[in-house]
């Protein structure tokens, strides 16, 4: 689809509004026809309540993840048969409910990101086999009615909490033998921002190749997800980490500001912005925030959850860093110091370290060593 922002025109705009609507969060108006329904200020700001909502960008335009985002917002559990369809996955709000309901039941059904995946199946079926049903892993009438009988009477929670902490605790403080895909943004003929000549692609692409090699020397298997001239999708960049059965998944990038003060470094982890979370990814982005930000006194963009294809299609934990804003005139300086890429890098590596140490032996933020890491590893290796 094209993309729809203030002043278009049409029956494109009649479904957004009309979608709007049925959310409650545009007043009902029947007076246009499709032709002449139009995209004006009212209809911006509903699209930017829900991309609040719905942890996406907030900039008021349609564009192919918020359409995405509008059209699951609509399905509610029960109205259609959900099943995992490998070539075109099924998405959805009715698929997050159903995630969340498993989870409730004590069916391991993955992190609640509304795509019905090979492990949303696996956890329906063992529940159908469980009631005594048929065991399709396909949702339908029957099974929504045994999930509705069982439901909880206390809900809330953090299902997914225990398991991502579980997990964490068999990997063990070593990082020999982690696969962490490392995926500098952009590449090829899309350099992403561009200001006096420094170009956002070819800074994450050395910031990256810094990051695998520090990694590589501490004994991890760290996996590029792209070539110099390559772009691939956020959705082919998560189905890289996913085949590739990663650990962790690390995204590279800068950003940029309509206004040249806009500076700072932010990070970005799966998250709804209503509970569902991945709470190993809010850790590991907390961890590389304040690492960065005690390293080179950047200003403190914070870290936020968003549900961006890329950390919400992974199945491990997933991280998007922007290192700084090209368009401010100090952060793209010091970006483009190789000397200042090594200190991120080494910051985010050392924030890896801390996430799998949990707590033990660690060091105060700022302080833990490309050096540091590596005695630490040689001690454990002995």
């Amino acid at each position: 689809m094209r993309v729809l922002r203030r002043g278009d025109v049409g029956p494109a705009v009649a479904e957004v509004k009309s979608t709007l609507m049925t959310l409650g969060l545009l007043p009902s108006n029947g007076d246009d026809s499709p032709e002449q329904a139009r995209f004006d200020s009212a209809v911006e700001q509903a699209v930017r309540g829900f991309q609040q909502q719905r942890g996406l960008i907030t900039d008021g335009v349609v564009g192919p993840t918020t359409y995405r985002a509008l059209r699951d917002a609509t399905f509610q559990l029960g109205a259609r048969p959900l099943a995992y369809m490998v070539s075109a996955p099924v998405t959805g709000d009715d698929v997050l409910t159903l995630q969340e309901r498993l989870l409730e039941l004590g069916y391991d059904a993955g992190r609640p990101n509304g795509v019905f995946g090979a492990q949303t199946e696996h956890a329906l079926r063992n529940f159908q086999r469980d009631m005594g049903m048929t065991v399709d892993g396909i949702c339908g009438a029957e099974t929504v009615r045994q999930l509705r009988r069982l439901s909880p009477r206390a809900r809330g929670g953090r299902p997914v909490l225990l398991r991502e902490q579980e997990r964490m605790r068999r990997a063990g403080p070593r990082l020999r033998g982690k696969r962490i895909v490392i995926d500098p943004g952009h590449g090829g003929t899309d350099g992403g921002v561009m200001a006096a000549n420094v170009r956002e692609a070819d800074l994450v692409w050395d910031l990256a190749r810094r990051l695998e090699g520090r990694m590589v020397a501490t004994g991890m298997e760290a996996l590029l997800s792209r070539g110099v001239e390559a772009c691939p999708t956020e959705v082919e960049r998560a189905q890289f980490a996913n085949e590739a059965g990663a650990d962790l998944f690390l995204s590279l990038h800068c950003d940029a500001n309509s206004s040249m003060h806009g500076q700072g470094v932010a990070t970005f982890h799966f998250g709804t912005g209503n509970g569902a979370t991945s709470t190993v990814g809010e850790a590991l982005a907390g961890f590389i925030q304040r690492e960065i930000v005690a390293r080179t006194g950047m200003r403190d963009c914070r870290a936020h959850p968003r549900t961006w294809d890329a950390l919400r299609l992974t199945r491990c934990p997933a991280v998007r860093v922007e290192t700084g804003y090209l368009t401010n005139s100090d952060d793209r300086a010091r970006l483009s110091d190789p000397a200042f890429r090594d200190v991120i890098a080494e910051a985010i590596l050392v924030a890896v370290k801390r996430l799998y140490l949990l707590g033990e032996n660690d060091q105060p933020t700022g302080t833990f060593t490309f050096a540091d890491v590596l005695a630490h590893e040689l001690a454990k290796a002995e």
